[in-house]
């Protein structure tokens, strides 16, 4: 099969802003309340995806990485701020906004690890996504301890593989997520990516 994939060409920045202006105006004025503030962010962050730009041909998902950087820079603003006491509950609300990129990563989890040998995603399931101890997983699954740690440990490396075979992503300074995205090559969540989108309500 040819992996190949087609060069990133997106950074179209008028384009992009007539697409998206609106919809970053909303998200922000939402979080920080205040019209002249929420202009102000707003013109830092287009301001950012021109310096991008300058240096780079595109992103792989344009949407959540707008939206990421809109997400960083209220918080890059409100920690100038921090010295303002009437600000903090802000910077709290902010920071507890979830990272879009890795809310998105998340709803593939399941379907990935559907493609995972059974013994393998079964464990996995019950330590990282039902919260339950490695002992308990054990004792479930009549495996010894050392025996559970072994194939959960495996069936990290094996969902990592995944992902990587399945999904662009990319990761910012400190290996937080950026952008995450559904290669074209990978069929099956390509069509569970068009459910999520049939069904979504917005």
């Amino acid at each position: 099969m040819d992996n190949k994939e087609e060069p990133i060409t997106n950074c179209d920045v008028p384009a992009l802003w007539l697409e998206h202006k609106t919809a970053l105006k909303n998200y922000i004025i939402k979080r920080v309340r205040d019209e002249d503030l929420s202009n102000e962010i707003l013109q830092e962050v287009l301001l950012k995806v021109y310096k991008f730009c300058l240096s780079k041909s595109g992103v792989k998902n344009v949407k959540s990485w707008l939206y990421q950087i809109a997400h960083n820079t209220m918080i890059d603003h409100f920690r100038r701020e921090s010295k303002n006491a009437g600000l903090k509950p802000e910077v709290e609300l902010i920071e507890e906004d979830e990272n879009l990129a890795f809310k998105e990563a998340l709803e593939y989890i399941q379907p990935l690890l559907d493609f995972l040998p059974e013994e393998y995603a079964t464990p996995l399931r019950m330590a990282d996504l039902e919260g339950l101890k490695q002992a308990d997983i054990a004792a479930k699954l009549n495996l010894s301890l050392t025996a559970t740690k072994s194939r959960i440990q495996r069936a990290r490396n094996l969902l990592k593989a995944e992902f990587i075979t399945c999904c662009h992503f990319e990761t910012d300074a400190t290996g937080g997520l950026v952008t995450f995205s559904i290669k074209k090559s990978c069929t099956p969540l390509q069509q569970i990516s068009n459910k999520f989108k049939n069904s979504a309500s917005f």
